[in-house]
């Protein structure tokens, strides 16, 4: 009998295309042809997937959602353990599994909208979506230059410089945080869609107090949870490492990084929600030059010293990334903390006015003289 990677079927012909670039920088053979096996079009159901959330969130329609990423949940499971276990298939199945997967998510969203559930929100496909796009442009180029630099970073700097073929035992150091990492920045990803959306709307509606008491909540709300998760993390660091890994290796590990693990949920759980309230406020081009100058300016170079030149490892390259990230969550702050929160609230409105949207003035005034009250 074979073993289950002989039954793998045959790579798609752009699949190996990817691989080169890795080893162009370095990388080792099985790690280059991982990344290259993974090159596949999920990517493009990615690009579809975040307008969507972005619609559906706006209106509040998270528990619809919610019901399709459980559905998307248990199939992914059931191909999981079809195509990588029963099948053989490995890594290729992997890779198949997270197409359909993101792909199945993609179309029961667009069913649900295209099934007229969102009321006036979407009623046909209509040459109006295109009126004054222009204005549009500008808007979504930063916002793409933004989400691409944190996610490059996020993505790359993880997998590429810290848990890359450069340092020693790759493969263990992915083992010991990624998981952890992964999980806990899942909440502060949900936080930040949360707190993005409820700003933008209510300083859409022109509820300024309503606006900054919601930065408030979601700030310290974030902080806390991540205290909790950090607190337990560093409680039972001798314990936990057994749930992802049987490997001695990894545990030692896991258990010396803990507490620098510890300190990044705290500040990955607060910097989301920050950079979600800039968001809301519209503040995508502002922010895109904060993240390139902390990340890439500050960050990178700081962690690339200390990792390599100063010969400290994993740990300095962590280091170099979490005190970019420190710097950009120190100069959010200080944004937020000085944002005159009734002028935002008039310039939401005033670009409500100029792409041809409308506010109930009327309900809005009876909403403000009951704050007040």
């Amino acid at each position: 009998m074979g073993h289950p990677q002989h039954n793998c079927p045959p790579p798609l012909p752009f699949i190996h295309l990817c691989a080169p670039t890795p080893k162009s920088l370095g990388e080792t053979t099985a790690i280059a042809e991982a990344a290259g096996v993974f090159a596949v079009p999920q990517l493009f159901a990615y690009s579809m997937n975040f307008p969507i959330q972005k619609f559906l969130q706006a209106q509040s329609k998270i528990m619809v959602m919610a019901w399709i990423s459980a559905a998307a949940l248990v199939e992914h499971a059931a191909l999981s353990w079809a195509l990588m276990l029963k099948v053989g298939w490995g890594l290729v199945g992997a890779a198949v599994v997270l197409n359909v997967t993101w792909w199945f998510i993609v179309v029961a969203q667009l069913a649900y909208i295209f099934g007229g559930s969102c009321g006036e929100a979407w009623s046909a496909f209509s040459l109006q979506a295109f009126h004054n796009l222009w204005g549009f442009v500008p808007l979504s180029f930063a916002s793409a230059v933004m989400l691409w630099w944190v996610l490059s970073l996020e993505v790359w700097y993880f997998m590429a410089l810290i848990l890359a073929g450069y340092l020693k035992n790759a493969e263990v150091a992915v083992d010991a945080i990624m998981n952890i990492l992964g999980w806990t920045v899942m909440l502060a990803f949900g936080m930040n869609a949360a707190v993005s959306v409820r700003v933008s709307n209510e300083l859409g509606a022109g509820h300024p107090r309503t606006a900054k008491f919601a930065v408030t909540v979601a700030v310290i709300s974030s902080f806390a949870i991540a205290l909790v998760l950090s607190m337990i993390l560093v409680i039972f660091r001798k314990q936990y490492p057994s749930l992802f890994s049987t490997d001695e290796d990894v545990k030692e590990l896991v258990i010396e990084l803990t507490p620098m693990l510890a300190l990044c949920i705290i500040i990955n759980n607060v910097q989301p929600v920050l950079s979600g309230v800039a968001v809301g406020a519209g503040w995508q081009a502002i922010l895109a030059y904060v993240n390139i100058a902390c990340y890439y300016i500050f960050g990178i170079p700081l962690g690339l010293l200390l990792g390599f030149m100063l010969d400290l490892g994993v740990l300095g390259i962590w280091s170099g990334m979490l005190s970019g990230i420190v710097l950009q969550t120190c100069v959010l702050f200080f944004m937020i903390y000085k944002t005159n929160w009734n002028k935002e609230a008039s310039l939401a409105e005033n670009r409500i006015k100029k792409w041809g949207g409308y506010k109930d003035t009327k309900v809005n005034h009876i909403v403000e003289d009951n704050q007040e009250a």
